[in-house]
């Protein structure tokens, strides 16, 4: 039996070499179709701050981490540049030149590491006073090169923006970028133990405190209650509102006349005069004296106390508050510089 010849087809196929080329009109997107997921870098991010408890709290919902004693920073890593921006936003890339070396070693990639910047002791310790020493004081303009940051936090990684993901998640992204690390970007470890035990621990080896931190909550700025501090002592920022001269180092303050807020007003809570080496106190006085007023935020009285300008923020540790209002047992730790200046600590109404 004989096949039945093929039907020619219907169009003849394009294959000659000589015709001209020609495309097909490009056809408008369909605005149904949904966008790539690429989420433009932010400028910067308010960051999320540890609300302080006196107590840690319990339950599988809460990762633990060592407390920080430095400067809070937040690193954007771009392709082409790096930026290191303080937590109120003030751009302080030239002054950590060995971190701008580490997060550029992280690229090429972009990504927003949150962290704290430290100046570690001989003793492997977080030292607030080395870190203001190698950043040249308050108001100094000296890069300081021994100090690193320990990342705890990424907001942004690869073009998406990560501040919706629970922390869990980011947590897991950023250890799996810092795995090893060792230098001037290290990851700030955390822990799933019991709380109470890693307080105890963290205040017998000198640190400040812990932080707790929800698995499954977003990252928020402000004070949510999604990151809580337990610390071992307190530790708070005052406005400095003048000083007492020393009678027995010529040119130096003996102590510092602290103030918090009630409202919208200042407040005395006492004074300060430990915590210092007698050339601070020497510096010190130098510069409030070019802060003296008529005019003080605060009535004191007391003799020989010259009254200053609100314009320095000290942090300081102490161990409570008296009945009347003052703080106990307090010590100096150093003037916070205006881009880092933390809360200034709010009394209740």
């Amino acid at each position: 039996m004989t096949k039945r010849p093929r039907k020619p087809p219907s169009k003849p196929l394009l294959n000659e070499t000589d015709l001209p080329l020609q495309s097909r009109p490009i056809r408008k997107r369909d605005p149904k179709q949904p966008q790539l997921p690429f989420d433009p870098m932010p400028e910067r991010v308010e960051p999320c701050l540890a609300l302080l408890k006196p107590k840690a709290p319990h339950g599988p919902e809460w990762l633990f981490e060592i407390k920080w004693d430095g400067y809070r920073l937040a690193v954007h890593i771009e392709p082409n540049r790096v930026r290191i921006l303080t937590r109120n936003g003030h751009d302080w890339t030239h002054r950590f030149p060995a971190i701008v070396d580490a997060a550029k070693a992280l690229g090429p990639t972009t990504m927003i590491l949150d962290g704290e910047a430290v100046v570690l002791d001989e003793h492997g310790l977080p030292n607030f006073g080395m870190l203001q020493n190698s950043l040249g004081g308050r108001g100094g303009k000296l890069p300081s090169r021994n100090s690193l940051l320990y990342a705890f936090d990424l907001l942004y990684f690869d073009g998406h923006d990560l501040r919706g993901m629970e922390y869990e998640g980011r947590r897991s992204m950023l250890e799996s970028l810092l795995v090893g690390a060792d230098g001037s970007i290290r990851l700030s470890e955390n822990f799933d133990e019991d709380p109470e035990e890693m307080l105890r621990h963290a205040c017998q080896s000198g640190l400040e405190g812990i932080i707790a931190k929800h698995r499954d909550r977003p990252y928020r700025s402000g004070r949510t209650g999604d990151w809580l501090k337990i610390k071992c002592v307190l530790s708070d920022s005052f406005t400095v509102v003048g000083y007492e001269p020393s009678t027995k180092v010529p040119g130096a303050v003996a102590s510092l006349l602290l103030a918090a807020y009630k409202g919208v007003d200042h407040v005395y809570v006492g004074g300060v005069g430990t915590g210092f080496s007698q050339d601070e106190a020497r510096r010190l006085k130098k510069q409030l004296d070019k802060l003296k007023t008529r005019l003080p935020p605060v009535t004191i009285r007391g003799k020989n106390l010259v009254l200053t300008a609100p314009a320095f923020i000290a942090e300081i540790e102490y161990r409570g508050w008296t009945h009347d209002g003052k703080l106990r047992h307090p010590s100096f730790k150093g003037i916070r510089d205006e881009a880092d200046a933390g809360d200034v600590y709010r009394l209740p109404d």
